[in-house]
């Protein structure tokens, strides 16, 4: 059983890394890691709360807590989707917490939907994987340009991690395979 209180202290790890603060709604914020908790339970993996996962880590890994799209979020509006996570200024009031936009695309929000009516969420004890052989992820390794940071995903991130740069910033990474004969 996953602990609530690692929950917690991973996510308030996390958001003092990157200078952002938890929600300071008490009982929102309670319910929030609840959710984070319970997907883990759930998929093995941390899944956003406020998103509709699929239990197929390779479907998923973009809304894995913290998703792909909270920096650009934070950045943006204050707060990320869920607002979980929130910037100083919005903590203090000077920016309201609202709903925002969602950035997920909506091929894998369409693919979450018919997955959650198809079949009951997966038990697993580790890592989902792919349940069919019909979804096959691309995945590319990118760096970014100012600060040399390498990942593999589908899409660049929409922010650095490390150095904050935009996703323009990042570039693809061709690796060529040399063959003998």
């Amino acid at each position: 059983m996953i602990d609530l209180k690692k929950v917690r202290m991973r996510a308030e790890r996390d958001a003092e890394t990157y200078g952002y603060r938890l929600n300071p709604d008490p009982d929102f914020l309670n319910d929030l890691i609840e959710g984070l908790m319970k997907n883990e339970e759930r998929y093995g993996y941390p899944s956003c709360p406020c998103r509709l996962a699929t239990g197929i880590f390779v479907i998923d890994r973009d809304i894995i807590c913290p998703c792909y799209y909270r920096d650009l979020d934070v950045e943006e509006y204050g707060c990320c989707y869920c607002a979980l996570y929130v910037r100083k200024d919005a903590l203090e009031g000077k920016v309201p917490i609202k709903p925002i936009p969602e950035r997920r695309p909506p091929a894998k929000q369409a693919r979450a939907n018919d997955e959650a009516l198809e079949t009951p969420p997966p038990e697993t004890s580790g890592v989902a994987v792919a349940k069919d052989e019909t979804y096959k992820a691309v995945m590319k390794l990118w760096y970014c340009k100012q600060c040399g940071y390498v990942c593999l995903r589908e899409d660049p991130p929409y922010v650095c991690p490390i150095c904050k740069a935009k996703r323009e910033m990042f570039a693809e990474i061709t690796i060529g395979i040399r063959t003998t004969g």
